[in-house]
């Protein structure tokens, strides 16, 4: 079905694979489109709780392929960043948590995409970077999400600069969540997978929901969405199961949908 990427569903959990190794999974117009929609896909799968992004090869993905963007029209060149960039929206609005396994690097629209997921786990040593300036394009793209998670400083100092950071000093920032050996990479995204699968999973939708909705409202607006979310969630089967199989010491049985 894909050409670019591989997809697999095991044991409540997606994992998408960025499998262009010899290309250094650099984003073109086929890699866009299957990675949104194999998303979408994972995000409607009833045998889906959690979705993992990770990749073939040398590292996570060197950005754009800049043979893209030559030879275009201003208009087309427009819609090819519309649609390299469709993955700030695919993933924000997807219900399910998402974790980005990463190693090697990930710079340009790859640090976008690591910046995008909900949470990600590094191996050591693995270079992030806002590298586009550094032959004369920008990464105000990928700036998008990147920004969210780091003050206008540290983003400004990486846009202009295109500078590389390495995944301890990543998650110094805030970037990721956590720096582990390459060898345990696998592993522990595994773990933190399984750990997520474990949740309710409409809680988990729910709450990931509010959080981005509440994300840029003033206070006042973001306490209510999230007094709003809360009692969705305590209305929800899965709060009685949760309760009960707590007080009885058993495993809950959640509900899919």
């Amino acid at each position: 079905m894909y050409e670019n990427i591989l997809v697999d569903v095991k044991d409540f959990i997606g994992t998408i694979t960025l499998n262009r190794p010899d290309n250094l999974n650099v984003f073109t117009t086929p890699l866009a489109k299957e990675l949104n929609e194999a998303l979408k896909s994972l995000d409607e799968n009833d045998d889906v709780r959690v979705v993992v992004i990770k990749a073939n090869g040398k590292g996570f993905s060197a950005g754009i392929d800049v043979n893209e963007l030559k030879n275009k029209t201003p208009l087309e060149l427009y819609e090819t960043t519309t649609l390299m960039e469709q993955m700030n929206l695919t993933l924000t609005g997807m219900k399910k948590p998402t974790i980005a396994s990463v190693h090697g690097f990930a710079v340009a629209n790859g640090f976008g995409l690591v910046s995008l997921c909900d949470l990600a786990i590094a191996a050591e040593g693995t270079k992030f970077g806002a590298t586009a300036i550094n032959v004369g394009l920008s990464c105000i793209g990928p700036a998008v999400a990147i920004s969210r998670v780091v003050g206008r400083k540290r983003m400004l100092e990486l846009l202009f600069t295109g500078r590389i950071i390495l995944a301890e000093e990543a998650l110094e920032w805030g970037l990721i969540n956590k720096v582990v050996p390459k060898e345990k990479l696998e592993e522990e995204t595994n773990k933190l997978a399984k750990e997520l699968a474990s949740k309710s999973p409409l809680a988990l939708q729910i709450t990931k929901k509010a959080f981005y909705k509440m994300a840029d409202l003033p206070l006042e607006k973001a306490i209510e969405i999230a007094n709003q979310a809360f009692a969705q969630i305590c209305t929800l089967e899965d709060a009685e199961e949760g309760i009960n199989a707590f007080l009885e010491k058993r495993e809950p049985n959640w509900k899919l949908k």
